[in-house]
């Protein structure tokens, strides 16, 4: 895992702080509405984050920096198996070479019915400029992969999990340079509300009760019954 891969704050990415400040209006939604013990953020962006409304008391950050309640690696998380009621994960996939490992870690260690709210850069939106220019291409968040939000959804879908909030957010470049009248920026909003530069995704993970089969006897007719065939037990005309 290179460093360089990684935002270690909101403030690393121009117009990072309304971004934050727009997942934070989004989410204040959510928060009371998820319940438990323990919430677990990964990664630095996702512990600087405001989650005082949400009503799991117990909030702790994992990433390999200094920093984090505990320090660890994603794809190997230092939690027990269905131990965290909520995870929430702020701009990390695109910085993983292997986000679907991350997933199916973070799905170890959620309990069934628990939460997971993901964001990430929206490849279909002005952010994906970055990955065009030299000037940007080497800085954080372009080096890293931007997977469209149908994949992640699909990677959900794959794990078990129930979407119940989709969203774009900020329809910005994150690029100084690059930065659109605000007009234009609502008028985007308005007329392509699909191409905001951040998705935000709401999933809870569901799990299929076990339900045991009865034991089903077959019933006994009295008498002589034919034996089954493999092949057709219909009747044959001769020639």
């Amino acid at each position: 895992m290179s460093p360089d891969l990684h935002g270690s704050s909101w403030g690393a990415l121009p117009g990072g702080q309304q971004l934050r400040h727009d997942l934070e209006l989004s989410l204040a939604y959510w928060w009371p509405r998820i319940f438990g013990y323990h919430l677990l953020q990964l990664g630095p962006l996702s512990a600087d984050f405001d989650s005082s409304k949400c009503a799991v008391k117990h909030q702790f950050s994992i990433y390999p920096e200094c920093g984090a309640s505990l320090r660890g690696e994603y794809c190997q998380l230092p939690v027990k198996s269905a131990s965290i009621d909520a995870v929430a994960m702020h701009l990390l996939l695109e910085s993983e070479q292997d986000p679907y490992r991350i997933l199916r870690e973070v799905d170890r260690v959620l309990v069934s019915g628990g939460y997971l709210i993901i964001s990430g850069i929206n490849p279909f939106s002005s952010a994906y400029l970055g990955k065009l220019l030299p000037k940007y291409q080497q800085r954080w968040p372009w080096n890293g992969n931007f997977f469209m939000p149908a994949r992640v959804r699909d990677w959900l879908g794959l794990l078990g999990y129930q979407l119940v909030h989709d969203e774009r957010l900020c329809y910005h470049a994150f690029m100084s340079d690059w930065d659109f009248p605000l007009l234009l920026r609502q008028w985007q909003h308005h007329w392509l509300p699909g191409t905001g530069a951040v998705y935000l995704l709401v999933a809870r993970k569901l799990e299929a009760p076990l339900t045991p089969l009865t034991n089903r006897q077959r019933k006994r007719v009295s008498g002589w019954q034919p034996a089954a065939t493999a092949g057709y037990s219909g009747r044959m005309k001769r020639e």
